[in-house]
């Protein structure tokens, strides 16, 4: 089969249509379970519309993001670019994500030529276990699903999730106990890389592939304190990205979550994805309404 990735080949893929007008070219691929377009999507093809409006020696540093309505995976999306800024050194391009004749998504991301400075630092990486050391997903789900006392609901959730298409390579390094409801600190860690083959290309390239990453299970981060609810609704409300370093999204990268708060039905989540070498290579923030059931839930075995 084709070893490219997917994510490039038809997930971020679009369509020109006029000189800053885009629609997505691909198929939607995975769709979550609540059958609204997944956040990612729409954060990535809107960074490939911007990209497409500015030089190819301008690289994206930044972008911040409202999801404003739903995504419907049954019809394509349209990517109205602004050109808001183009200066010496920073440009800013405006993205609205259309459906149905309305915005359901907007978007402002900063590009800057490379300007080399003597000022820098950053955090130091989690010690953790290399990727090469770690279950996948699919194989901690297929470990889960051996347990022959699994309540049969959980076992045809897992089974779902099991026959999923993410175009994601997933490595948890403390996978959270799935038969236990009790609160568990909200930080996660797992090394993530895109599926496929990517290779060496315009940096913006891997920007918008980590764009689609970085938001997969990044919320959930919020539940791990509040495992004994029941979820009724989980969307995003906004998105934010600094990119620091160069960096291969189809190369493994840990990926560190954290959510310092939660209340109003709205939780907080922060996420810094590491370069295995030790560098910072992006920082993410998300916002989001979590709405739970007040009874919580009984055992899952």
């Amino acid at each position: 089969g084709d070893l490219r990735s997917v994510l490039i080949t038809s997930v971020l893929n679009l369509e020109r249509l006029e000189v800053d007008l885009f629609r997505c070219a691909g198929r939607h691929h995975w769709v979550p379970a609540t059958q609204r377009l997944f956040g990612g999507q729409i954060v990535g093809q809107a960074l490939v519309a911007a990209a497409r409006a500015v030089s190819r020696d301008e690289q994206v540093h930044s972008l911040h993001c409202y999801f404003v309505r739903t995504g419907d995976p049954k019809v394509p999306v349209l990517y109205e670019v602004e050109r808001t800024r183009t200066g010496k050194s920073f440009s800013v391009r405006s993205v609205k994500a259309i459906q149905h004749g309305k915005p359901i998504f907007t978007c402002q991301a900063s590009f800057q030529l490379s300007q080399p400075s003597p000022l820098q630092h950053q955090f130091t990486m989690p010690a953790v276990p290399p990727p090469e050391e770690l279950l996948t997903q699919e194989e901690l789900i297929q470990k889960f699903l051996q347990n022959p006392n699994l309540a049969e609901r959980y076992r045809k959730h897992l089974t779902k999730i099991q026959a999923e298409d993410v175009p994601i390579d997933i490595k948890p390094v403390n996978p959270p106990d799935i038969f236990s409801s009790q609160p568990q600190e909200p930080k996660q860690l797992f090394w993530v890389r895109a599926r496929g083959y990517i290779g060496e290309t315009d940096m913006k390239v891997h920007c918008c592939v980590a764009a689609y990453i970085s938001d997969y299970a990044f919320l959930g981060t919020a539940l791990l304190p509040h495992r004994q609810y029941r979820i009724k609704f989980m969307v995003s409300l906004d998105h934010s990205m600094w990119f620091h370093a160069p960096f291969r999204a189809d190369h493994w990268m840990l990926y560190e979550c954290e959510s310092p708060w939660a209340g109003g039905c709205r939780s907080l989540v922060q996420g810094r994805l590491w370069r295995r070498d030790g560098v910072l290579a992006v920082t993410c923030a998300q916002e989001g309404v979590i709405r739970v059931e007040q009874t919580p839930n009984k055992s899952k075995l």
